[in-house]
């Protein structure tokens, strides 16, 4: 029988540096989780998850209008915003990650699409220009998904969003995940080699975090984070019990918001499953630099942005 190899491990550099100020979150932790909710649940769990979601729902803080979506329950095309938050103590926090997830359930197709954070866009509803990840610090989830909707032309139907905590947490609470890592850089204490490596919540945050040592930028940032998105998933499907559930079930009450509903979670799992497993990942070019302002500021290739608009458009109408 052939000797396997130990799985790589990152190592922890020995010089201790000052904790990071600054965080990058993967909001799709949370669509993903979601995705989950269906598999494996037992009837008498019903409470459980129906008491964790209304705990997200008003916690949300929508208007009305966006607490009553029915698309999912419908099982037509849908959109998800989802939200990385970094947030200390009660500020409102900005959303460090951005990514729209489009589902569509009769054509079992999906799309993701990371949107740089210093994208500099209308912010609506503050009638001014600014970096992208500024309209949740100004008005929160809502004022978010009307500038995300704006600046691509479709409908956002839908919300999530979670914190630093809850994001660590969920990684550990599946044991950690493993991706593969392409070339060797340090971030925060960690140092992460190349190939196949197993990370823990801190580990993971780190990881997602980095961006300006990246040959790619934010996108190679935004790709690290779809990563341990997809590692998780999987992961939680093939390692289901009924305790990961219930703990899954607290920290999600404890750190995530959303208008979706149990039922449009339990659509989810079951009739959108197919479109989350065929998933096309969209890029937006472009480039940035520093303006008048003395602020850094990206701006998207306007064909671009029409090619992605354009097929946005079209999976949202299939």
């Amino acid at each position: 029988m052939e000797e396997q190899k130990p799985k790589k491990r990152v190592k922890k550099r020995r010089r201790k540096v000052s904790p990071v100020k600054r965080i990058a979150l993967i909001a799709g932790l949370v669509i993903g989780v979601f995705l989950l909710v269906g598999v494996g649940m037992a009837a008498y769990l019903y409470n459980q998850v129906d008491s964790t979601v209304d705990r997200l729902n008003e916690s949300a803080g929508l208007s009305e209008e966006r607490m009553n979506q029915q698309t999912i329950v419908d099982k037509k095309p849908t959109s998800v915003l989802l939200l990385g938050v970094d947030r200390r103590a009660e500020e409102q926090g900005r959303s460090d990650s951005i990514i729209v997830m489009t589902l569509n359930p009769n054509s079992d197709k999906s799309a993701m699409l990371s949107i740089p954070r210093d994208t500099k866009t209308e912010i609506i509803g503050k009638g001014t220009e600014d970096k992208i990840n500024h309209a949740y610090a100004f008005g929160g989830a809502e004022m978010a998904m009307d500038t995300v909707e704006d600046f691509l032309g479709i409908p956002i139907d839908y919300v999530a969003e979670v914190d630093m905590k809850g994001f660590q947490d969920a990684v550990n609470l599946f044991g950690g995940v493993e991706v593969t890592n392409k070339f060797a850089f340090t971030s925060g204490e960690y140092t992460f080699n190349p190939g196949s490596i197993q990370l823990d919540g801190a580990e993971a945050l780190a990881y997602t975090r980095m961006r300006y040592d990246d040959p790619n930028g934010d996108f190679g940032r935004q790709e690290r984070q779809r990563d341990i998105i997809t590692a998780l998933v999987e992961k939680g499907k093939d390692d289901f019990s009924i305790a990961r559930f219930n703990n899954m079930l607290d920290v999600l009450g404890n750190n995530a918001k959303t208008n979706m509903t149990f039922k449009d979670l339990r659509t989810l799992s079951k009739d959108y499953m197919e479109a989350f497993k065929d998933q096309d990942v969209l890029r937006l070019e472009g480039s940035g630099g520093k303006e008048s302002d003395g602020i850094y500021y990206w701006h998207p290739d306007e064909a671009s942005l029409e090619d992605v608009k354009d097929y946005l458009g079209e999976l949202m109408e299939q």
